[in-house]
């Protein structure tokens, strides 16, 4: 790099300076009351401003039934 392009610390500093992650936000669940993202589902129950939009316990079935099934596949 050329000393004429080079960016100096301040430059390059000032230019960082919005690089920092923010923190995250959190709200509580009105039917569980567990914390969670703002604007997103609620990973506990599967409800977003009241209304039910995941099936939280279908999922954790499909899993288990999954984790079951590679168990037998390597006892095999």
């Amino acid at each position: 790099m050329v000393v004429r392009m080079r960016a100096n610390r301040g430059h390059r500093d000032n230019r960082r300076s919005h690089f920092a992650l923010k923190e995250a936000r959190f709200s509580l669940c009105k039917d569980c009351g567990k914390s969670h993202l703002r604007h997103r589902v609620c990973t506990t129950c599967g409800k977003y401003k009241g209304v039910q939009v995941l099936n939280v316990h279908a999922k954790i079935e499909k899993k288990a039934k999954k984790m079951k099934e590679k168990a037998v596949k390597a006892k095999n």
